[in-house]
């Protein structure tokens, strides 16, 4: 059973994201949006009303999350009440109890999420380190568990290129996560390199290996996002899908290789960016996505300068290898760390099915965004 302290926590946080989030003022400004989306020729430029439009519902996003919270807290109070008058259970209390922390623990997690990128889907690429298969089975381990993650929470995952391992398991992989709003804000908190300690499956003398894997995340921008690719700096190459052979082996050129020569405006140093992409048998839409990839890069790199984070991106150039990692899964000790925040816990297994949220919490309470734009 709940206590006076607890039912009082849960009503402070409660105001206190009243105020946070200003809600008394979002109202008012999703009032005034909302009318513009009525005016009759409101649809006349299709881009810009769906820039007003999805202005809207992320306002109403907002409102609607405190709402929630608020009724949870006052359902909360009610319920204290009623078990004090003999009306329910102790199980009761609890219940709402913990329905109204879920809440109030989620929309205090997007008030975090307070830079411009941080709503925008995602692009996630894991690479193996040095180590052969055992890093290979690593990294394939990795995509699974950001699969189950992103699964769990209403994302999709496309596949926009696959680099299998020589023996089993993935040299790298490119993920893109839609389908839902926050997915960079969230697994921003990844980037970095991973390492994995256990006795390895692949070693005849059941040794304990250490095997390593980056994991490097950017948003992937929208068409109301501007970035500037320069044409001459571009140029394609295309190639042959892999298949799984009999009918499904691709006959025809469908995989496209993009390649960018991106210039530091900082440093005037030149960089090759390679975008390989088999999504889908179209190569047309291949080199859509492709392009759609690129200009995810290129608004990354530019974020990450605007906000002053070029230490950060450095750090995360390191060699994949010993003193670099950001997080360790031992599995025999059955412990995952996260070195940054010192976050750990003793559930490998349900970390390896995609359970990260905690990781994520920990690491968004110690680094938060350093206000909004």
């Amino acid at each position: 059973m709940i206590t006076a302290d607890q039912l009082k926590d849960v009503q402070q946080r409660a105001e206190a994201l009243h105020r946070y989030l200003d809600i008394d003022k979002k109202k008012i400004e999703y009032e005034e949006e909302d009318l513009r989306t009525q005016a009759p020729d409101f649809w006349e430029d299709r881009k810009r009303a769906e820039e007003q439009m999805k202005k809207v519902k992320a306002i109403k996003k907002w409102i609607d999350g405190y709402n929630e919270v608020r009724t949870l807290a006052d359902e909360l109070q009610l319920a204290f009440d009623f078990y004090h008058e003999d009306m329910i259970s102790e199980e009761e209390v609890d219940d709402d109890y913990a329905k109204a922390i879920r809440a109030i623990e989620d929309l205090e997690l997007k008030n975090m999420l307070r830079q411009k990128e941080d709503p925008m889907e995602c692009v996630l690429k894991i690479n193996s380190g040095a180590g052969g298969t055992e890093s290979q089975d690593w990294a394939q381990m990795l995509m699974r568990m950001y699969m189950r993650w992103a699964e769990a929470h209403g994302y999709k995952v496309s596949i926009g290129n696959l680099q299998e391992g020589d023996e089993a398991g993935i040299k790298s992989v490119t993920m893109e996560i839609e389908g839902g709003e926050f997915a960079y804000g969230y697994l921003k908190s990844e980037n970095g390199v991973h390492r994995l300690v256990r006795v390895s499956p692949f070693n005849a003398q059941g040794k304990r290996m250490t095997s390593f894997a980056s994991v490097f995340v950017s948003p992937l921008v929208d068409d109301t996002i501007e970035v500037y690719v320069d044409p001459a700096k571009l140029s394609w190459d295309t190639f042959r899908s892999s298949g799984a052979g009999g009918q499904n082996v691709n006959k025809v050129e469908s995989g496209v290789r993009l390649r960018y020569w991106y210039t530091d405006p900082d440093t005037g140093e030149e960089e090759e960016i390679l975008i390989e992409n088999t999504e889908t048998r179209d190569q047309p839409k291949n080199k859509e996505r492709a392009m759609a990839l690129l200009r995810s890069q290129l608004y990354d790199r530019a974020m990450k300068k605007r906000l002053e984070a070029q230490a950060k991106i450095e750090a995360g150039k390191k060699k994949i290898e010993w003193g670099s990692q950001i997080r360790s899964y031992v599995f025999d000790d059955r412990r995952v760390m996260d070195h940054r925040t010192n976050y750990q816990t003793s559930d490998v297994d349900g970390v390896m099915d995609g359970k990260i949220d905690d990781f994520i919490k920990a690491y968004l309470m110690e680094f938060p965004s350093e206000g909004e734009d």
